[in-house]
């Protein structure tokens, strides 16, 4: 496993207001009486459809989409919004098939071939979803959903010179004039993988929010239970991650640490069951365990307001399959974003992000949407039970070379970009005989070509493959060094990497995703490894690789501080977790008095 608890958030409708244009255009083209009885009929339906999918009413959106087709078998917007809705049902083959047959009726159309492309991102093919992306961009250079979705799969495939156009373009836009429709070029989630001002970030998540809320702006707040005061305080966690996922990895423990005489903690989970391990120990981590993948928003809303939840937290923000639609419907007295999301979600239905002092320092507020709850050592969960690999494989069974200084950096390589490539290359040329190890992509065989421009043999770079976690775990054994990202830094992997006992480097930025590993770093006693500048993190690895004793040392008192210090202590971190909750909830009481 090993991946971080961000994913991309290019599902949802594409068919927006550009679709409808698009559809008035189809309509202009019907010549015969019969021909538009049959469109009007079918954009009906569609129209039906693509309403309940907004409102998460899944099966009623497929049921609507199917009556537009039977309508008219040659109306390619509903087979564009069908495929989607197939999509998140998770049948991704039948969803993939009717997709790429509305590309086919329609080239076109950029709502369905966008689709398609989103679809093609998510299940790991952005090679060609970048083809439909570029495809949608020849014909309308400015289109704000295909900009706005190309941006991850570039990164995806390390294709640096197309993200970059695109980001200094974005930038450069939103500097001159913000509310020229560049906001709606921008994934919120997105905006904090790439190098832009945190004012930006700040614009884009308000407009998002808007958006969101303007979704389900026309229905009503759920009514909350009335319950007595004095009874144990109602937790519930709202996410599609309470499966063999990195925030599962992260939380689990907590879960099962919370405090039952004092708290009633609930899940609320919209996500797949996968049948793994990790998810039947979820189910028993909670006193109260909701599959609501099958609620729409508004129901699920109901669900949680009955239950009387006195905190709802939230641990999507704004990443793939998140349904923030939910708590635009305020079904809690207290909402609060924490652990999924590296940012802000700049909305009015989150009073809170749960954080500490290093991702979020002192004087950072006006960049947040939110009041910001900091806990006193890192704000990231770690689970003390995760189980790591006795054995280690030998170098040679994981493509190392013996005897080699091993670099190890497992993130995504969505998170690598050119300016850390390039100073990881000086690294490698500055301690021969080293390697990088990475963990391997769609961007292989760019990285190996970029290495030979810098000068560094392409082999010098090797690749792992996916791993059960506690396989994955143990093979940061065979490593000497982590060398972090900078502008989206390892969450997860650092953790995952400090939990093998592989010492990190890091060199934080200024946003909330950049800092991470600098916060676990100095929770678990490391602090000297977080570099203040790219110059002193290219000097920095240099030195250690040069100097074995002193990493060893680092290694022995990683080893120690493990079991010792808040990093990895479970308890500690679920009782100021707590604390935290319990003073939330007396301000909502407050708020509501």
């Amino acid at each position: 496993m090993g991946r971080d608890a961000t994913t991309s958030a290019l599902s949802g409708p594409a068919v927006g207001p550009h679709g409808k244009v698009m559809l008035r255009r189809l309509f202009l083209a019907m010549r015969d009486d019969a021909g538009k009885a049959r469109a009007c009929s079918a954009a009906a339906r569609n129209e039906a459809g693509l309403a309940a999918w907004h409102r998460g009413e899944l099966a009623n959106a497929e049921t609507e989409l199917r009556a537009a087709l039977d309508a008219d078998p040659g109306f390619a917007p509903a087979y564009g919004n069908l495929g989607m809705v197939l999509w998140e049902q998770r049948r991704i083959d039948e969803g993939l098939a009717t997709l790429r047959r509305g590309v086919e009726i329609d080239p076109s159309h950029p709502g369905v071939r966008i689709n398609l492309a989103n679809a093609l991102a998510i299940g790991g093919v952005p090679g060609e979803a970048l083809v439909h992306y570029r495809e949608v961009l020849r014909r309308d250079p400015c289109h704000p959903l295909a900009t706005a979705n190309a941006l991850r799969p570039m990164l995806e495939v390390c294709d640096w010179d197309g993200a970059e156009a695109l980001v200094d373009g974005l930038v450069a836009r939103w500097r001159a004039d913000p509310a020229d429709g560049v906001r709606d070029c921008v994934m919120p989630f997105l905006s904090q993988l790439v190098n832009v001002p945190q004012g930006m970030r700040l614009d884009v998540a308000r407009h998002h929010s808007r958006l969101v809320a303007a979704e389900v702006g026309h229905l009503p707040s759920p009514p909350r239970s009335r319950r007595p005061r004095g009874g144990r305080l109602r937790i519930g966690y709202l996410s599609a991650d309470f499966h063999d996922h990195a925030t599962a990895h992260l939380a689990t423990g907590v879960f099962e640490h919370h405090d039952r005489d004092r708290f009633e903690v609930h899940a609320y989970s919209f996500g797949i069951d996968d049948g793994s391990a990790l998810r039947r120990r979820l189910v028993t981590a909670f006193e109260d365990f909701h599959d609501v993948r099958t609620l729409p928003h508004a129901e699920l809303a109901r669900r949680i307001a009955a239950d009387g939840i006195d905190v709802l937290v939230d641990l999507k923000g704004y990443t793939g399959e998140a349904r923030p639609q939910v708590l635009a419907l305020r079904p809690a007295p207290v909402q609060a974003s924490w652990l999924g999301y590296p940012g802000t979600m700049a909305a009015p239905f989150i009073d809170c992000t749960i954080a500490d002092a290093v991702v979020i320092p002192p004087g950072a507020q006006h960049e947040y949407g939110e009041t910001i709850v900091r806990l006193p050592d890192s704000y990231q969960a770690n689970d003390d039970r995760q189980p790591i690999a006795q054995e280690t494989p030998a170098p040679a069974a994981l493509g190392l070379p013996e005897n080699a200084f091993v670099f190890a950096c497992f993130n995504d390589p969505y998170k690598i970009d050119r300016r850390v490539f390039a100073a990881w290359m000086r690294v490698l040329a500055a301690v021969p005989g080293s390697v990088l190890w990475l963990l391997g992509g769609h961007a292989n065989d760019v990285l190996q070509r970029a290495a030979g421009a810098a000068g560094i043999d392409p082999q010098r770079l090797v690749f792992a493959g996916r791993l059960p976690k506690a396989e994955h775990l143990a093979r940061h054994r065979a490593a000497d060094l982590f060398l972090d990202t900078h502008t989206c830094c390892a969450h997860t992997t650092a953790s995952d990497a400090l939990w093998a006992g592989l010492p990190v480097l890091a060199c934080p930025g200024e946003g909330f995703a950049s800092r991470v590993s600098a916060s676990l770093l100095y929770a678990v006693g490391l602090g000297e490894l977080v570099c203040a500048s790219r110059e002193d993190y290219e000097r920095s690895a240099i030195a250690l690789a040069g100097d074995r004793g002193r990493l060893a040392a680092l290694r022995a008192r990683l080893a120690h501080n493990r079991t010792r210090l808040p990093l990895f202590d479970t308890a500690r971190f679920t009782r100021n977790l707590e604390s935290a909750y319990l003073a939330l909830a007396d301000r909502g009481a407050a708020r509501a008095a």
